[in-house]
């Protein structure tokens, strides 16, 4: 893979030219900044690429962030790390942002991905219900300790009215769900994005999400996405760069405090 084209490419489909991310969301371009903004209770909003210097960054971002304050739902700054103007962290936490942890943003092409075999005992079955959903919810609570409601009620907005935008994989072993992954497709682009792929304790380091990855870099071939990438935390990087994934830079979320 060409890496400086890989992150052009990102800088291109998924930042500055960005399409929105659900069918209800808006993209905003300005000389300064690209803004994805959901104006829905459970919708996302953010930043994700920005052009400013030390004159134009403060007024920006007080902006920005009193636009933020304004939205019912998430909002995030994705300050990615390769960008030219290095203070930028600085005015983002004066305006009341914190970051969140680092993230590397990997990146593969689809097609390049090896195959996989799910381990020994476990199915991959598709979310298409209600059902579904829940036990997604569940996998991802035992995998991160943490609720994950918010993530079952996007998951089945989506499904319902957008599902050409989002697929879900259950990984089933005994009847039970042992871990859960999705696919989100952005058409327009040469990218879809892999999120997820939690793990309940005793199904990790057996395969499971090697296998998940493998999965939905197939099924995102079949639909013509070139790029696969990832928000990657330091538990995914080793298995992913194993199965081809690069680093291709890193960004960390600066969210209201």
């Amino acid at each position: 893979m060409d890496t400086l084209a890989a992150l052009a490419a990102l800088d291109r489909d998924l930042r500055r030219e960005l399409p929105p991310l659900v069918d209800h969301a808006v993209v905003q371009r300005t000389a300064h900044v690209t803004r994805h903004v959901d104006e829905r209770p459970n919708g996302w909003s953010g930043v994700v690429w920005s052009d400013v210097d030390e004159v134009s960054a403060g007024p920006v971002v007080a902006e920005e962030v009193a636009r933020f304050r304004a939205l019912p739902g998430d909002c995030e700054w994705k300050h990615y790390h390769h960008d030219r103007f290095r203070a930028l962290p600085l005015h983002l936490v004066a305006e009341g942002l914190r970051p969140g942890p680092v993230e590397w943003v990997m990146v593969a092409e689809a097609g390049a991905v090896p195959r996989v075999p799910v381990p020994a005992g476990v199915e991959f079955v598709p979310v298409r219900d209600a059902a579904g959903v829940a036990a997604v919810v569940h996998v991802h609570e035992v995998a991160f300790g943490a609720p994950f409601g918010w993530l079952g009620e996007r998951i089945a907005e989506t499904l319902r009215e957008s599902p050409r935008r989002l697929d879900v994989l259950l990984a089933v072993a005994g009847g039970e769900p042992v871990a859960a992954a999705r696919t989100e497709y952005y058409p327009g682009t040469r990218f879809a994005g892999l999120w997820g792929g939690g793990t309940v304790p005793g199904w990790r380091r057996r395969g499971v999400y090697r296998a998940l990855v493998s999965a939905r870099a197939r099924a995102a071939v079949a639909r013509g996405v070139r790029y696969l990438h990832v928000d990657a935390m330091p538990a995914s990087r080793s298995a992913l760069g194993g199965l081809g994934f690069v680093k291709l830079t890193s960004t960390t979320p600066y969210t209201l405090a």
